[in-house]
């Protein structure tokens, strides 16, 4: 009699559970993590946030390149009264109709040492009076210029210090976005993933805990049993149809959350593969250290955010005590009826010019703003020095649970395995009738939370995985480092 109820519970157990069919896809983790870097709208922000940068920096750049511009007045057609002061205090309102137009072809281009600015003109004026039929033309044939801030902040000076790092840093932050994507896009992987397995677990619970019962109230009937185990078993069967339509309810809800992450439409089921580990990377904290301070945005910004302290120092002392500017001016100028004679034999023009400003009494107004910047520059050396340390406690604190979660991996697989084994064995004795309903329970218990546990460890494993490539921005198991077009 035992051994026809192992034949008939083994018979009733073959059913399992399938995902698959033409309405299902089956996705990898690295499918799914490509999936989101191409189509999530966090990717698509990163490169609009990447192309902003790029036009900045080409905006910078073009600040050092020769300017070329023209400008007018073209038409300056005016009809109207205005006053006129004469000679004795009174005023006259006088009729004005004429037409002042005017064009400039200008021509600059800055000195980045000293912050100058180098300029050449060529400007043609033409005045109509249709009051009394007359046109004049007046002219600047040619001229060129120098326009010398002295004292004051050089902007263009430390644009060139500054900005070449801002543009590395933005690219930079471009792949720890995409390598946040993948971090963000794993936790949603395995949300699926786990709730698939519980759904796994819960129809196959309850496929089991059915024909269970069933063999029960066969032994019930022949007296082997008592009432009590056939009620512990239809509780069992309600918990598992429970589970079962929770564990449904929350595979659609997890199926919705990575479908809306990674931008894919439709209603084609999802089956996503367990991954594997990854078993013949290792890493050293320093080898990580040494990738990160080369790799990442926050290592140029480090050096990016001193060299702006000392920037507003720098500011600071150009906009306080003596600033002066030096103009200087030298060209040819005319006059006349006609357009030709403009550029006839045209008069020297010369312009030197020397402008300053110098604080006689300011309160101590100028030497509070030098200190303040000098103030705020120690304030920013400490908070990046800071920053360093933190920096630095994150990668080690990571390689450390890499390792860790690695070997996690291994014991819970082995932990599963076991639970499996175990339960099989406690479905055999049962149905042989020596092994108490209590102890299949806790079988059965043990052997879900072993599976959870599984895919749990493998969870860390690789979200521990995605962070160490977020913070090197290096790739591990390829020994390269990351880079995205």
């Amino acid at each position: 009699m035992k051994y026809l109820y192992l034949i008939l519970f083994l018979l009733c157990s073959t059913t399992a559970f399938c995902a698959g069919g033409d309405d299902t896809i089956r996705l990898s983790l690295k499918q799914v993590v490509e999936l989101a870097r191409g189509n999530s709208i966090a990717a698509k922000q990163s490169v609009t946030t990447r192309e902003t940068k790029y036009w900045l920096w080409r905006t910078y750049k073009s600040n050092y390149q020769p300017q070329l511009s023209l400008s007018g007045n073209l038409p300056g057609y005016s009809k109207t009264e205005l006053q006129v002061l004469q000679p004795n205090g009174t005023i006259l309102f006088q009729p004005v109709h004429n037409d002042n137009s005017q064009l400039t072809l200008n021509f600059s281009q800055t000195i980045t040492a000293t912050g100058a600015t180098i300029y050449g003109e060529s400007q043609l004026q033409r005045f109509d009076d249709f009051d009394r039929n007359n046109i004049l033309y007046n002219g600047v044939p040619y001229a060129i210029g120098l326009s010398q801030p002295l004292g004051q902040y050089n902007s263009l000076k430390w644009d060139k210090k500054i900005q070449p790092l801002l543009y590395n840093e933005s690219k930079q932050a471009y792949i720890e976005a995409q390598e946040q994507i993948a971090i963000t896009v794993t936790g949603y992987f395995f949300d699926l993933l786990l709730a698939q397995v519980n759904l796994r677990i819960a129809e196959t619970n309850y496929a089991n805990t059915k024909n269970i019962l069933n063999i029960a109230n066969t032994k019930f009937e022949l007296g082997k049993i008592s009432k009590n185990e056939i009620l512990q078993l239809q509780l069992e069967l309600l918990n598992a149809r429970k589970a079962e339509g929770t564990a449904k309810r929350d595979v659609e809800i997890a199926t919705l959350t990575l479908r809306s992450y990674t931008s894919q439409e439709g209603n084609v089921k999802i089956a996503l593969v367990v991954p594997e580990t990854i078993s013949e990377m290792t890493v050293t904290a320093d080898r990580v250290l040494a990738e990160a301070y080369s790799n990442r945005s926050d290592a140029i910004a480090f050096i990016r955010r001193i060299a702006e302290a000392k920037r507003d120092v720098a500011i600071a002392r150009g906009q306080t005590g003596l600033t002066a500017a030096l103009t200087a001016n030298l060209g040819f100028s005319n006059s006349a009826t006609n357009i030709p004679a403009v550029y006839r034999s045209p008069h020297n023009q010369q312009l030197l010019q020397l402008t300053f400003a110098i604080p006689v009494l300011d309160w101590g107004r100028s030497k509070a703003k030098i200190k303040t910047a000098q103030a705020n520059e120690q304030f920013t050396e400490y908070a990046v020095e800071q920053d360093k340390q933190t920096f630095q406690q994150q990668i080690v604190t990571q390689v450390t649970l890499f390792d860790q979660m690695k070997e996690q991996v291994g014991l819970t697989a082995q932990a599963d395995s076991i639970a499996g084994e175990k339960y099989k064995i406690a479905k055999e004795r049962y149905v042989l009738g020596n092994l108490s309903i209590t102890d299949l329970s806790i079988a059965f218990q043990e052997n879900d939370q072993a599976k959870r546990d599984y895919v749990a460890a493998l969870r860390d494993f690789w979200g521990a995985y995605y962070q160490l490539r977020y913070l090197s921005l290096y790739d591990f198991e390829k020994n390269e480092k990351i880079t995205y077009k």
